[in-house]
């Protein structure tokens, strides 16, 4: 590493915050390393559902770039386009300057975004949840319909604004409704109009069951938990069509409400496919090296990658947190390779379980294949995304400590309003993040979904 080279690197998100803080440690100064990213933190996804119920303040779960490691160079910026012959990225600043730098060494780790289906209204009329903005809304919207529903004297309007419906039981899904049905319990315990007035979640998914992509055991705890609650769980159910009055789902039923909550989940950021180099199902086919193909000098990790799997062979690495931080920090550990430091090593993990919030004392876990569930399942839970989360240890758990001891506030801040969050519109912590189903800015093409979900939204 005597020569000074550059190494670029596409996204903050799990992937390329673990590569840069990786490869800055292991260069010690002797690489220059710059990150593009239109935010200036890393998301720690896992917990935004928290962020949601108003458990955690949103800066607790936004790590800083600024000062992480030294030697790194953050570029506020979004990436536009790379000319892989010349080894040029040109990207777009935050006052929407246009700019070029060169690379040696490029990785492209610019994650996911939310997923859309040809559902009529779903665009118009559904609340993503991939973003601190998507978070803060959700949480003002939930608080701002029971509001609305004391404040009615019509049965019907009141039944409507107390039901919501969350579209997805992955991850995401199965933990929002868990948190966000406590959260709507929470504040119609507080109004004394609605103590009479049944809240009512729909968690619904196609599949044949709610977390289908965890172990069948993980599977039955949480919707045993979600169910005893009172969850409503639809499997092998979608939704058909969205209107400003309520939710078709597929079986035929017409639900009135006023939330449609979408976590069906994600897909790789377009700007892969602007790269003209061979994808898989939109992500970027690397090599078990996380190397492109006939590109030695462009590594590939994260959602943006279809990596393969060694522990499955003919299979691709599910698109994770944990697949996604650890190819971030091999990816980093074989570009030092590439300069002569350490061996060149594929990429090969096995998951070692999973971890489900469900909410209050309710969790599911399998730490080693073990499941587990109730107190200590929530124990590992917690404690796992503490020892995962690079900072804010202290002020999460005194955040966890203060949830049990005194009621959570239930305000409305209303700093984010439905016409900055349309689903369209792609997940800031993202480096392609301004940009829409076509590859382009999303700004200018989401004004008319935008006002359609305010309405919908905000009335």
């Amino acid at each position: 590493m005597a020569q000074r080279q550059r190494v670029v690197v596409i996204g903050g998100g799990f992937a390329g915050f673990t590569a840069v803080r990786t490869l800055s440690r292991i260069a010690k100064g002797a690489i220059e390393i710059v990150l593009i990213n239109p935010n200036d933190y890393f998301l720690y996804l896992p917990l935004l559902p928290e962020v949601a119920a108003g458990i955690l303040d949103p800066r607790k779960v936004a790590v800083p770039l600024a000062g992480e490691r030294p030697g790194v160079r953050h570029l506020l910026a979004t990436a536009d386009t790379v000319d892989i012959e010349a080894r040029r990225v040109k990207c777009t600043d935050a006052e929407g300057n246009h700019r070029e730098l060169g690379y040696d060494r490029l990785v492209i780790a610019v994650g996911s975004v939310n997923k859309l289906l040809p559902v009529p209204g779903v665009a118009e009329y559904a609340h993503g949840f991939r973003s601190i903005a998507e978070a803060l809304y959700l949480r003002d919207h939930l608080i701002r319909q029971i509001e609305l529903a004391d404040a009615s004297d019509d049965p019907e309007e009141r039944r409507a604004r107390c039901t919501f419906v969350v579209v997805g039981a992955g991850y995401t899904g199965t933990e929002v409704a868990a948190q966000g049905q406590l959260l709507t319990l929470d504040i119609r315990g507080r109004r004394s109009g609605l103590r009479d007035q049944p809240v009512r979640w729909i968690l619904a998914d196609i599949a044949p069951r709610i977390l289908p992509e965890l172990d069948e055991r993980l599977s039955r705890t949480a919707h045993r938990t979600l169910s005893e609650r009172g969850v409503e769980i639809r499997t092998g159910t979608s939704v058909a069509e969205a209107t400003a009055e309520g939710v078709k789902l597929s079986d035929g039923e017409f639900v009135p409400t006023r939330s449609l909550i979408w976590c069906v989940g994600v897909r790789p950021d377009p700007m892969v496919e602007s790269l003209g180099l061979p994808t898989e199902k939109g992500r970027l086919l690397v090599d078990e090296y996380l190397r492109v193909p006939g590109h030695p000098e462009i590594f590939a990790c994260g959602d943006a990658a279809a990596v393969p799997d060694l522990t499955r062979p003919g299979h691709y690495t599910a698109m994770t947190a944990q697949h996604a931080g650890r190819q971030g920090r091999r990816a980093a550990r074989n570009i030092a390779a590439s300069y002569g430091h350490g061996r060149l090593l594929p990429y090969k993990h096995s998951d070692l379980g999973f971890v489900v919030d469900l909410g209050g004392t309710g969790a599911a876990a399998n730490p080693l294949g073990v499941p587990l569930s109730g107190v200590l399942a929530k124990a590992i839970t917690r404690g796992y995304h503490l020892l995962s989360i690079p900072r804010n240890r202290a002020r999460i758990a005194g955040s966890w400590l203060l949830d049990l001891l005194v009621p959570r506030q239930t305000v409305q801040l209303d700093v984010v309003r439905g016409q900055a969050v349309p689903l369209g519109h792609s997940a800031p912590e993202t480096a392609g993040a301004s940009r829409g189903p076509d590859g382009k800015s999303s700004k200018k093409g989401s004004s008319r979904k935008a006002k359609a979900a305010s309405k919908a939204g905000d009335s």
